[in-house]
């Protein structure tokens, strides 16, 4: 069974309480998250060949629809 330190025993040994968190959480705009994540969409694409992909689908999907 461990044994539960004191608060005189986690200042002894250099622990110290994490921070109380807030309950009230917030949410992000979808365009932050799109400002977030498209740099780094269009990095993968370029580094490892995706934009001959993309293409294929794009005209894949095309096809499907018609135009």
């Amino acid at each position: 069974m461990a044994t539960q330190l004191t608060e005189a025993g986690r200042r002894r040994i250099g622990i110290r309480q994490a921070p109380a968190r807030s309950t009230e959480q917030g949410t992000r705009h979808p365009a932050v998250a799109v400002a977030m994540v498209l740099p780094f969409a269009v990095a993968l694409l370029l580094f490892f060949g995706g934009w001959e992909h993309l293409a294929t689908q794009t005209r894949a999907v095309a096809d499907l629809i018609g135009r």
